[in-house]
């Protein structure tokens, strides 16, 4: 009796996507908040040397942090915008840390709307002026209703960023519809009470991603690749529910959108931070990813490819996944935070070394929030920005404490520059 020959390892297949090009292998590296960019949001040689350290990895696909398309309307101090051509240069530059060495890289363009820490902007806008739960109230402000003139702006600020980045050489562009940001509040019943062209039923709240969707595919044309990353859910009572998420999917894959990643949770319910998941019946902490069940439920309707993130611990699960046919990459981010290498070994067959752990300071009203392993895990992007390594043991408490500082230094710096 002759043994079995061993199962291929399905995370090195290239993907074909629907406008034709080809990622090189299924292993992608999810957004994460790099805020490596200056207090007048431009970008730096950090970046590139970060995402070329991914990049000689063998990874198929990097997905940036949050690139804004407005300095008016940032998330973070630091955070990088687009919305002219005045950076060309160095968005080269970074665009080649990657294409370089083969892998394709997509920059997430976002708006925060609501989801701005006070001070930084000088107002906040959203679909409607829904204030943040109590006990976060201290940190982020209540924001204004957006005019209609606003949101059309809006619409078209993605589409120029996205040519820019389409100029200066980048793989693709993902639109960030998740984690309750602005096209996350628009998909929302919660922060979007609007009764115009743009809220009151679920295919009105649709729109404005749509649109945001159509104005970019105007202004790259066809051939670029154009992602969105999507909540399954929000978690949150009164939210976007999977019921939504499915119709909102259906309607852009029917638009022509090239891949869909899959995510769920807010600032205020972080699925995204893994807070959520503690409570996860035991099928799906041994599948290891979070959002496969949903996953599935969107397969048996739709081929539009499809990526998820968030669980995934080994090459073992990753191909089970794969093979089940519900997915089309796999997504990592916090592992490549602690192990920028671990794609080599996973496109072996075999587990990084490191193990993804949560990340906690012992102050219970902090450690709920989304915002607190975020922290944590942008401290080291900062040290293999720098050309180190990550520290997987950093106290949480540490992190935590220098980076409220550090955020704190930087909102009155981002405010002083741009007075």
């Amino acid at each position: 009796m002759t043994a079995s020959a061993p199962e291929a390892n399905l995370l090195s297949q290239p993907l074909h996507l629907p406008n034709g090009s080809i990622l090189r292998n299924r292993l992608a590296k999810a957004a994460m908040s790099e805020v490596l960019g200056t207090y007048e949001n431009r970008p730096t040689l950090k970046l590139v040397e970060l995402y070329r350290r991914w990049s000689v990895s063998g990874i198929g696909l990097l997905l940036t942090g949050n690139v804004m398309i407005d300095r008016r309307a940032l998330g973070e101090p630091g955070n990088v915008v687009i919305e002219d051509e005045s950076d060309l240069p160095l968005l080269k530059q970074w665009a080649n840390a990657a294409t370089g060495q083969g892998a394709a890289i997509w920059v997430q363009l976002n708006h925060p709307g609501k989801q701005s820490t006070k001070g930084l902007n000088k107002s906040n806008l959203a679909p409607s002026a829904v204030p943040f739960r109590e006990d976060m109230a201290a940190l982020f402000e209540t924001p204004r209703e957006a005019t209609t003139d606003e949101i059309e702006e809006i619409i078209q600020r993605f589409g120029r960023s996205a040519a820019i980045c389409k100029k200066a050489g980048f793989s693709g562009v993902q639109i960030h519809g998740a984690h309750g940001y602005l096209i996350n509040q628009f998909l929302s019943p919660h922060h979007n009470r609007r009764t115009d062209e743009w809220g009151g039923s679920a295919q009105k709240r649709r729109r404005f991603v749509l649109a945001v969707y159509a104005e970019i595919r105007r202004q790259v044309g066809a051939d670029f690749p154009v992602g969105i990353k999507l909540n399954s859910a929000d978690f949150q009572r009164g939210g976007f529910t999977e019921e939504e998420s499915m119709a909102t999917i259906h309607a852009l894959a029917e638009a022509g959108i090239d891949l869909i990643e899959i995510s769920g949770g807010t600032y205020e319910a972080p699925a995204m931070s893994g807070t959520l998941q503690e409570t996860k019946k035991a099928s799906t902490v041994a599948r290891e990813a979070y959002f496969l069940e949903f996953a599935e439920k969107v397969r048996a309707s739709t081929q539009v490819p499809l990526m998820v993130t968030g669980g995934f611990r080994s090459a073992a699960a990753m191909n089970t996944a794969l093979r089940s046919g519900a997915l089309d990459v796999v997504g990592l981010a916090r592992l490549l935070a602690i192990d920028p290498d671990a794609p080599a070994a996973l496109l072996r067959g075999q587990d990084s070394p490191q193990r993804v752990r949560p990340i906690t300071t012992g102050i219970k009203q902090v450690d709920q929030m989304g915002v607190m392993e975020i922290f944590w895990y942008t401290l080291q992007l900062k040290r293999i920005a720098n050309g180190g390594d990550p520290r997987p043991d950093e106290s949480g408490l540490w992190a935590f404490v220098k980076s409220v500082m550090k955020s704190g230094w930087g909102t009155f710096r981002t405010r002083r520059l741009r007075a």
